[in-house]
């Protein structure tokens, strides 16, 4: 590798507003990424049916152990490395530039994508309410449009502004999720006693074992949790970003596992341990077949436990979710524009900031390519959550979980040659451990991607084979890796013009 020299110095134009946020400030960000009442009525019903049942609630919390795990060694490059590109810095640091590069463009990829799947599922579940509640019949493209201009212009602003907006919205998303969960536990009216051993004990969270029914749920838990890892892209935004990054990370972990095993083991008491596959079968069918209208699982439980008023007052609050994770994608994809920028691997002009410090050519990049996006399936006549919501986010779980792969072990990598700068447990062991959950999470996602997207091919039922992709599911399952293989050719050229720039900021 050649002598590295400085990156070329800051300037108020290139410049992050520095010391802006607190660590709830950026929980907010990552934990209205997760979008819990999103997740709570689009996932946890098809784990429960399709997957482990009454344990589902279980699935979640195993998978928050494995992200505990990766936060461990996570947390300690955050130490180390502060740096808006977090995942490739990281990976730079750790493996060199040219992994580091292959990784920034496999995470750009990632929030992008994941960014498109929200505004699908916005567009077309306020389009549907608006036609039902108050007749305007708009198209869901309208709507998103819509969306995607508000945010965009949110983001320009400050990303304190939208961590205000954030925590009004995701309060209120948590609140109605914490009011359905305590009403279920204290009444005295619920089906059958709660069964703790149901829904948590090893046995019955890996049922069936990872090949089957296990794995199906363990793979949407994967899922559910994509954006907590964003904590360190707003590191140079933060206040003490050593204390406060790994801080947020282990918050937003925890906040995140409790949200989603709390709420649905609510939702499994609530129906009834030994009935509640038949019971979300039946209130998410529509015409006979399942699962079509998974949110009306959890907005039944919170009628029957609370009452109507919260129904109608949470498929609004979905909305809101909505929304909240476009702000909080839109941020995460616009400093990674902005970081790739800044070193030189992408235009140089992405690293512009405006008078309030935030990047607002990186911002104004990646809403163009959603507008693009947006246009092309509008005009294909694709369905905003059939395609473009599954299909994308999909993609997306499946890019951040082999980048999580490449950052432990890059952790590992790195500590091996800085030996007593962390505990044998954080540069070795945690990292070691989330290498194997993760890499089974990996194979979990690829293996069942045909029914997280909904691209099966003819003749295959989804639920029973796994690797039953159509033409649509194999491109979509190996962008990822293709990518990879992309930013690491573009790393080599970039080291070969010797842009010292690229190769400061990858490893500063």
């Amino acid at each position: 590798m050649s002598e590295l020299r400085p990156a070329p110095a800051e300037t108020p134009e290139t410049a992050l507003h520095h010391g802006r946020l607190g660590v709830f400030g950026i929980v907010f960000f990552v934990v209205a990424a997760a979008a819990p009442l999103v997740g709570m009525t689009g996932a946890v019903p098809v784990a429960i049916v399709v997957g482990n049942g009454a344990a589902a609630p279980g699935a979640y919390v195993m998978v928050g152990i494995v992200l505990l795990l990766f936060s461990v060694g996570y947390a300690a490059m955050a130490n180390k490395v502060t740096n808006v590109g977090a995942f490739f810095a990281y990976v730079g640091r750790g493996l060199g530039i040219i992994p580091g590069v292959g990784s920034a463009f496999v995470s750009l990829v990632a929030y992008l994508a994941v960014q498109l799947a929200v505004f699908g599922f916005f567009g077309g579940v306020i389009a549907a309410q608006m036609a039902a509640s108050a007749g305007i019949d708009w198209p869901w493209w309208l709507w998103t449009l819509l969306a995607w201009a508000i945010v965009t212009g949110l983001s320009a602003l400050s990303v304190d502004v939208g961590a205000k907006v954030l925590g009004v919205l995701m309060g209120l998303e948590l609140l109605s999720l914490v009011v359905t969960a305590l009403a279920v536990l204290v009444s005295g009216d619920k089906p059958e006693p709660m069964n703790l051993g149901a829904s948590f004990a090893p046995s019955n969270i890996f049922v069936g074992g990872l090949a089957s029914t296990a794995g199906i749920a363990l793979a949407f838990a994967f899922a559910s949790f994509i954006g907590f890892e964003a904590t360190a892209i707003y590191g140079e935004e933060s206040k003490d970003p050593h204390r406060t990054v790994p801080r947020a990370t282990y918050l937003a972990v925890i906040a995140i596992t409790v949200i989603f095993g709390f709420t649905a083991f609510a939702v499994v008491a609530g129906l009834g341990a030994s009935t509640v596959v038949d019971r979300t079968v039946e209130l998410s069918s529509v015409d006979g077949t399942p699962l079509v209208d998974p949110a009306n699982v959890l907005f039944t439980v919170a009628e029957t436990y609370v009452g109507g008023w919260l129904r109608e007052v949470m498929t609004w609050l979905v909305v809101s979710s909505l929304f909240a994770g476009l702000l909080a994608f839109q941020n995460s994809a616009a400093r990674y524009f902005y970081a790739m920028g800044r070193a030189g691997v992408l235009p140089s002009a992405l690293d512009r900031v405006n008078h309030r410090g935030s990047p607002w050519t990186a911002t104004v990049a990646t809403s163009a390519v959603s507008l693009l996006v947006i246009a092309i399936f509008a005009i294909r006549g694709l369905d905003p959550i059939l395609n473009l919501f599954y299909w994308f986010s999909g993609m997306a779980v499946l890019a951040i979980v082999f980048v999580e792969i490449l950052v432990s072990i890059a952790v590992i990598a790195f500590f091996s040659r800085h030996r007593g700068e962390a505990s044998v447990w954080a540069s070795l062991m945690a990292p070691l451990l989330s290498i194997l959950g993760l890499t089974v999470g990996l194979w979990l996602l690829a293996s069942r991607f045909a029914l997280l997207a909904g691209t099966v091919a003819e003749g295959v039922d989804p639920t029973t084979q796994p690797w039953g992709l159509n033409p649509t599911g194999w491109i979509l399952v190996l962008l990822p890796f293709v990518m990879f293989v992309v930013g690491t050719v573009v790393g080599k050229l970039r080291l070969r013009e010797e842009n010292e720039g690229a190769i400061a900021d990858l490893v500063t």
